[in-house]
């Protein structure tokens, strides 16, 4: 093996050394959470595990920050660990430490975070410096490391941009885990101390010229003031400094500052190493998923993009204020400003006048009718007085034509208007109230049903008996026909049956599609319905001739479907208007007829026989069986019990 390949492995080895699982073997470092943001430890367990501190009750957690190739893993390393390779170095020009590796020193009780430089690789760069707050976020001591002969304003910006977003963003998370974990002193309560450690060969060290100790931390402190920045978050910012005009660096006075951090517990308290990993895996979760590179500020190292809702509001693009992912707390949408009027999502609501002064936001919704109105009276109402205002707490407000003449617009009267914000991926406006027209004809057709269920029975059977009256003596009766005579499909109660006019037997639709002449069985010469397998014979009669006289009960059979055929066109041409004025009066919501192939709940495809029904709540196209239950829907507008689809039906409180 070449020596070249042998220094290869052995940087490789270096940069990602084994993790180790014994206790034995402590002083190794694994990772903790990787470049995009996810946490590789599973549980509290395995986290104390990996650390080797089971018997530990209470530990504080340092982390390291700085410019890439700044020496940090290798100042932990020295500082912690007595110069231990614990957590990995390199002297090639890439990063060694990606994500954010994790190691405990027994003598401070320390968890020890080392993390990947500020300068380092451009792959989800948004992502990894938002896991660079969160790893500051649950420190009790944050040594921000540079090499720089001058501190650099990318530094006072890095800490800055910190503190801003830890008191925006951070804060009432911890809080809120502070509570969940009964702890006496809230982890929000104040930040971590910050230790700037600054190492220089020529330049000398800050505030080195005045005797008054401390003046290198007023420097800083002034250095913040200046840039316009603020570090209230942190509860100290300290200066420690070294020059190194020849090796080794000189890292005492760092040890000194981070054992007086450690012993300090008047502003940060030590915790169970369990809490640690518990608010590290908290803030994951809450502040997770993609960044797009365009919300990169070139004036904040932590923009607000990183850490609020990416939701925009549809009909004026305003961004949502709130946290991310705060759905999960049912917590809805908002945002700073109003919103103006789409009528794309007709996005403009009424708010009762009465209640709002009162203090509280009640939303009403132009009906038909009142909720204590039944279907009748209402549909009697809404003919007579018009639609109807009806607010959950004061009753009916208004009515449009209750004195036919002087009424009132509702806005200047009982109602305030309100344009409300779209946000994508809800149900922006449920209390959607186009539904007048769809009621009117639901009343319409509870009236044709109720009529038509009543006698649907006598009618079927009647009709039954007059067509075997009078069809041809070789037709098998309608009482014999279970099933189609070609498929062997069994009929449902609502499909016709159809007879051949060559065989006599009886068919469904699909099996008796073609037409021909029979003259054999006295048809004359016009074509006339027959099922595929006489079709496929081509009328040949087994005498060859044209009967002469026309079979018994022929003619009577004629007449009727010559009358069937007139009633089928005019109930044709009374269908297409009638869909018409169904499509024109559809709600918003509803998805159109022509574009409802299948159920939207069983999949079924729908046929010409199979009736298209639309949930009320959800506006879907569904089948009778999965259309069954009936409950109001006051949200729509629907306050009597209508139409709506298992799944709407299974939900729980009021639609």
């Amino acid at each position: 093996m070449s020596d070249l390949l042998v220094k290869q492995m052995d940087e490789r080895t270096l940069c990602h050394p084994k993790k180790g699982d014994q206790c034995s073997d402590s002083a190794r470092s694994f990772l903790l959470v990787d470049e995009h943001e996810n946490v590789q430890v599973h549980d509290e367990a395995e986290f104390l595990e990996k650390l080797c501190c089971q018997a530990v009750q209470s530990v504080k957690v340092v982390s390291i920050f700085g410019n890439t190739g700044d020496g940090k893993s290798h100042t932990l390393n020295h500082v912690l660990f007595r110069g231990e390779e614990v957590f990995s170095t390199s002297p090639l020009q890439d990063s060694c430490t990606v994500g954010v590796w994790a190691a405990f020193d027994h003598d401070l009780g320390l968890v020890a975070l080392d993390t990947e430089g500020l300068l380092g690789a451009a792959a989800n760069q948004n992502q990894r410096m938002r896991l660079l707050l969160k790893v500051l976020a649950v420190s009790d001591v944050v040594v921000y490391r540079t090499r720089a002969e001058r501190l650099h304003n990318d530094m006072f910006q890095f800490l800055g941009s910190a503190s801003g977003a830890y008191l925006r963003h951070f804060t009432p998370e911890l809080r809120a885990l502070s509570s969940r974990c009964g702890l006496e002193v809230p982890l929000s309560s104040l930040g971590p101390g910050v230790i700037v450690f600054q190492e220089t060969s020529r330049t000398k060290l800050l505030g080195c010229e005045s005797s008054v100790p401390g003046q290198a931390d007023t420097l800083l402190q002034k250095r913040f003031h200046d840039l316009g920045l603020t570090t209230e978050a942190f509860s100290s910012v300290q200066y420690v400094g070294t020059q190194t005009i020849s090796p080794p660096t000189d890292y005492s006075g760092l040890l000194d500052a981070i054992k007086q951090q450690v012993k300090n517990t008047a502003t940060r308290s030590p915790r169970h190493p369990s809490i640690v990993y518990s608010a590290l895996q908290a803030l994951s979760e809450r502040f997770c998923g993609e960044i797009s590179d365009e919300k990169i500020s070139l004036y904040s190292f932590f923009p607000d993009e990183y850490f609020t809702c990416s939701s925009v509001c549809l009909s004026c693009n305003v961004r949502c204020k709130n946290g991310m992912n705060h759905l999960k707390d049912n917590v809805p949408h908002m945002a700073d400003g109003l919103c103006h009027y789409t009528h794309q999502y007709n996005n403009k609501v009424l708010i009762c006048k009465r209640c709002y002064e009162g203090g509280r936001e009640v939303i009403v919704i132009p009906k038909t009718s009142a909720s204590s109105d039944n279907p009748w009276i209402g549909l009697a109402k809404y003919a007579w007085s018009g639609y109807v205002l009806e607010c959950a707490s004061c009753g009916i407000i208004y009515r449009s034509r209750q004195y036919w003449m002087g009424n009132q617009d509702p806005e200047s009267s009982v109602v305030r208007p309100e344009v409300k914000h779209v946000w994508p991926g809800t149900e922006a406006f449920l209390t959607d109230h186009q539904n007048a027209a769809q009621r009117v004809l639901d009343g319409v057709n509870f009236v044709i049903q109720s009529v038509s269920e009543y006698s649907t029975g006598p009618t079927k059977a009647v009709t039954a008996w007059l067509t075997d009256q009078v069809a041809p003596p070789y037709w098998r009766p309608n009482a014999e026909i279970t099933e189609c005579h070609g498929c062997r499909k069994a009929f449902e109660e609502v499909e016709r049956k159809h007879h051949c006019r060559s065989c006599g037997e009886g068919f469904c639709q699909a099996c008796s599609t073609h037409r021909m002449p029979v003259p054999e069985r006295g048809w004359g010469s016009a074509p006339v319905r027959v099922c595929d397998a006489c079709h496929r014979q081509g009328g040949n009669s087994t005498s060859g001739q044209v009967a002469q006289v026309e079979p018994r009960g022929l003619m009577a059979r004629r007449v009727t479907e010559v009358a069937q055929s007139t009633l089928d066109l005019v109930t044709t041409a009374v269908d297409y208007p009638l869909g018409f004025v169904k499509d024109v009066a559809r709600p918003e919501y509803w998805v159109p007829d022509h574009e409802i192939v299948q159920c939207h709940q069983c999949s079924k495809t729908f046929t010409p026989s199979m009736s298209k029904h639309h949930c009320r709540a959800c506006g879907q196209g569904v089948c009778s069986s999965c259309s069954a239950h009936s409950r109001p829907v006051p949200s729509r507008g629907w306050d009597h019990p209508v139409r709506v689809c298992q799944a709407c039906a299974r939900k729980k409180g009021n639609l």
